[in-house]
Parts: structure tokens; C-alpha cells; sequence
């Protein structure tokens, strides 16, 4: 079991995990940033308007602002939390799950045997989370160019030969496994999705007709609250991402802090997020769909290339989508594998696991109700409650909580929050499940 060394480190003594780390293709920070902007800016950009109709334009505006800010608060958590264990324990680098056990294994007693617990259960969620995204990708670039084919060709080729289609080249997106490799495809996406956001962003200002504050809600469908705060969650997060995206940094001390990498990419994701969803909802009202793009007059051909500009940008996404599940699969298996058939088993595994969530994604009816599951049941887990408990864990044995505790304070406020968006948003995204199979 590996030990703090305490905090009778002097600082002149203390281990850099930063300066033993051995990256072999590290990262620059604008390297960085692409992949954090590429990791949050998919398909949920798209669905802010939706997430803006059951928020309402006030509630919406300013509750989707203060998500933003909580997610930076619990990435500078997880992030610094893990680099701190790092320094501590004297281990260059820790992934997210491991983070979690040395956490718990050095914590308060009580927690200790557990350690290995949190280990699997982290890897459980970023599992599930990551292969879920996967098939909403798949759906989303299956939809968008069924609309886009069927409507210029004038054919009715059904979701499901578009989802094939889709397989053929994720067949080779997917085998790619170094971040560093992965940073042209994330700048692609970067600027096919920012494109296709300021074509949807003429058409949301310059649309059929003035836009009108009339018959648009102002506050919240109280009813939808959860909901609301579980599509803005999954759209802005990329929490499984980013220790992986600063394990590989260059400089990873310019990762956080008020003018690091991870401030500038959510400050950035912020401003889109926030335009698309606000002047969505104004110009659409009730009518606005699971992504606005479906709103977009299908008959203006500059509209419809939204819809093939978005579905490509999420097409080019799905190599890093696949990195984090493929890296955790990968590291159970690889020291049972002989080294000389490491590679051709590793392309099997990704062929394998592509064919069987292809699988699941043809038997998928409907888009909005796995968005609001992906975002309260796995993102309220890993983006809220999993970094404020293992702030909570670190600080405990040295009860280094700050001045009158402030931070005890704020973490179990944070993880009431979590624990609130997790229970009531996964209950009413569950319930719509099941009623489209009633």
C-alpha cells in the first residue's frame, strides 16, 4: 500500500511528479486546449436550446453560467487532488481511478479498505459513461446525414443503414492510440462544430420572422429542473478527459490556475454554450428539438449543412471519444497478453467492442431521453460528487479544511448538490425511457 509523506515535506524537498513524468509524445498547451475544447464541444452545444426550454431565458442563462463555473471548481478538484497525491506518495502520474485509490488507501482508516472498491467503481462510470456518448455519437451522425442524403436525394433510407454506413470509417478513427495522433482530428472537429454553430447562429438571429420574448418561459419548468441541470452538465463536461489530457501535458503546471488551459477552454465552451441555447430557445420556444439543428429549414441548403458540418465534426470526435474506455480496457488486459500479440489483440478488442455498441445504437429509438440518463446518472457521479469526495478524503487526515472550515462546508454542499442531480435526474430520465417502450 503506498503512504503519505505527510506534510512534514519542506518545500524545498518536495518530489515534482511534473519533471519525472515520461510522456513520450507530450502534448503542447494549444495541443491541450484543442483536445479540452474537442472533449466538451460535440453534440451537447446542440442541445442547449432544449436544456434552455425546460430552464426557462433567466433561470437558464444564469443557471447554465453557474454550471460552468462548478464544473471548473471540480476539475481544479479532481486535477489538483491527483497532483497533490502525486506529489505526496512520489508517483509521476495518476489516472482518475487510480487517483481514487491511493486517495482512499492513505485516507482515514475507515475508508482504507475500500480503496480498491473506488478503483473499479470509477473505472465502472467512466465506462459506461464513455461507450454511452459513443453510441449517442453514432446516432447523432447517423441522423444528421440521413436527413441531409434522404432529403436531396429524395430516398427514405432508414437511421439504421445510415448507423452502418457511419461504422465504416469509425472502423479506422478508432484504432488511433496516442492523444498526439489525435490532436488533427480534434482540431478538424473544433472548427467543423464552431463552423456549423455560427451557420445555426445566423439562422437563430436571422430566421423566419423577429424573434420574440412572447410565449418564451422566463424561469424554470420546476418539474424539469433535474433534467435541465443533467443536459447542461453532459453538454459542457469532458470530465473523463482531463486527467488523461494533462497526464500527457508538456507543461502540465499551466493546466489549471485562473489563466491555465482548462480556464480558457471552458471560458470559450461558456460563450458558445450559452448563445446557442439562449437564442435557440428564443427563436424556437417550445417547438426547439433534441438538437437545433433539426429545427433548421430543410428546404435552405446552407441550413441543411449544419446539420452534415455537425454530423462530421462528431464522426472526426469519436477517436478521443474512444481513448479513455479503450486506455482503461486496455490496462486490465494488456500484462495477460504476450508481448508479441499485443498489437493484433488490441485491434481486435476495438473492432470487437465498435461492432457490439453499433449493435446497441440500431436499437436506440430516441435521442433526448439517453442525454438527460448520460448526464445525471454518470456525469452528477463523475463530475460533482467523485472530486468533492476525494477532496474530502485527502483533507481528512490533517483536517486541512481552511479557515472556519470553509471548505468542508463547501464540498458537502457540492455533494448534496451531486447526490440531488443524480437520484432525481436519473429517476425522470429513466421514466422517459421506459414510456417510449410502453
Amino acid at each position: 500500500m503506498i503512504q503519505f509523506k505527510g506534510k512534514d515535506y519542506r518545500e524545498d524537498d518536495e518530489y515534482n511528479p511534473f519533471v519525472n513524468r515520461n510522456v513520450a509524445k507530450p502534448n503542447s498547451n494549444l495541443g491541450t486546449l484543442i483536445h479540452l475544447i474537442k472533449g466538451s464541444l460535440a453534440t451537447g452545444i446542440l442541445a442547449m436550446p432544449l436544456a434552455f426550454k425546460l430552464g426557462g431565458l433567466a433561470f437558464g442563462l444564469a443557471a447554465s453560467i453557474a454550471v460552468c463555473l462548478l464544473y471548473v471548481y471540480c476539475v481544479h478538484l479532481l486535477v489538483g487532488t491527483s497532483q497533490k497525491a502525486c506529489r505526496q506518495n512520489r508517483i509521476p502520474v495518476l489516472g482518475f481511478a487510480e487517483t481514487a485509490e491511493v486517495v482512499f488507501a492513505n485516507g482515514p482508516p475507515s475508508v482504507r479498505p475500500y480503496s480498491k472498491l473506488a478503483k473499479n467503481y470509477i473505472n465502472w462510470m467512466l465506462l459506461i459513461h464513455s461507450l454511452l456518448t459513443t453510441c449517442l455519437f453514432q446516432i447523432f451522425v447517423a441522423s444528421s446525414l440521413r436527413d441531409v442524403v434522404n432529403n436531396q436525394q429524395q430516398i427514405e433510407w432508414g437511421t439504421l443503414v445510415y448507423v452502418a454506413l457511419v461504422t465504416i470509417p469509425m472502423v479506422f478513427i478508432t484504432q488511433i492510440r496516442h492523444l498526439r495522433y489525435l490532436v488533427p482530428f480534434s482540431a478538424v472537429a473544433n472548427v467543423l462544430m464552431i463552423t456549423a454553430f455560427g451557420i445555426t447562429l445566423y439562422f437563430l438571429l436571422n430566421g423566419d420572422g423577429p424573434v420574440s420574448f412572447a410565449g418564451r418561459n422566463l424561469g424554470p419548468d420546476w418539474t424539469q429542473l433535474p433534467l435541465f441541470f443533467s443536459t447542461v452538465l453532459y453538454a459542457i463536461q469532458g470530465i473523463r478527459y482531463v486527467l488523461p489530457i494533462e497526464n500527457d501535458m508538456r507543461h502540465p503546471q499551466n493546466f489549471l490556475g485562473f489563466r491555465g488551459v482548462v480556464v480558457q477552454a471552458i471560458a470559450l465552451l461558456s460563450v458558445l454554450y450559452n448563445v446557442t441555447g439562449f437564442f435557440g430557445y428564443l427563436r424556437y420556444g417550445d417547438d426547439v428539438k433534441a438538437t437545433v439543428t433539426l429545427n433548421l429549414p430543410t428546404e435552405n441548403g446552407v441550413a441543411e449543412s449544419t446539420r452534415l458540418l455537425a454530423g462530421l465534426a462528431v464522426l472526426f470526435s469519436m477517436g478521443l471519444c474512444f481513448y479513455v474506455p479503450m486506455d482503461i480496457i486496455w490496462r486490465w488486459l494488456e500484462n495477460r497478453i504476450p508481448p508479441a500479440k499485443r498489437n493484433i489483440t488490441q485491434i481486435s478488442m476495438r473492432f470487437g467492442i465498435l461492432l457490439v455498441l453499433t449493435a446497441i445504437t440500431m436499437g436506440v429509438p430516441d435521442l433526448v431521453p439517453f442525454v438527460g440518463f448520460a448526464g445525471s446518472f454518470c456525469s452528477g457521479n463523475l463530475v460533482v460528487l467523485i472530486p468533492v469526495v476525494l477532496d474530502l478524503v485527502f483533507r481528512w487526515p490533517t483536517h486541512d479544511f481552511g479557515r472556519f472550515r470553509w471548505i468542508l462546508v463547501t464540498d458537502c454542499v457540492l455533494a448534496v448538490f451531486g447526490a440531488f442531480l443524480l437520484v432525481t435526474g436519473t429517476y425522470a430520465s429513466i421514466r422517459n425511457i421506459v414510456a417510449i417502450y410502453q
